[in-house]
């Protein structure tokens, strides 16, 4: 159930970089959040749907706040980049798998010839 705040900042600050690496991390988190929430909810009415809702009920009303207790609450975690060379293993396994849309776009080509 939400519930006035009885601090300036809530959640603390200790409890939030509890949940990342560093307060630039927890910054870029949280305005990347902030944005998402503040696109959704300029969207509403609209029918979209596309943008995940805030995920902690909230008497904050600003879209920073919100994500700020989403990182808290540990509805919102920060994934690490994967580097290149996994990434391009990830890429042919997924052309494995899922088959690579570029060469079946050359194949219906060619039997279209």
């Amino acid at each position: 159930m939400s519930r006035q705040h009885d601090s300036m900042i809530h959640p603390n600050i200790e409890q939030l970089l509890a949940q990342v690496d560093s307060k630039f991390g927890l910054v870029t988190l949280a305005s990347y959040r902030a944005r998402e929430i503040n696109d959704y909810f300029n969207q509403l009415g609209e029918g979209l749907g596309h943008i995940i809702p805030p995920q902690v009920s909230s008497v904050a009303r600003k879209p920073l706040s919100i994500a700020f207790e989403e990182i808290a609450a540990e509805k919102i975690i920060k994934i690490e980049k994967l580097p290149e060379d996994e990434l391009v293993g990830l890429e042919a396994e997924a052309a494995e798998i899922f088959g690579d849309p570029e060469g079946e776009a050359t194949s219906a080509s060619d039997e279209q010839a």
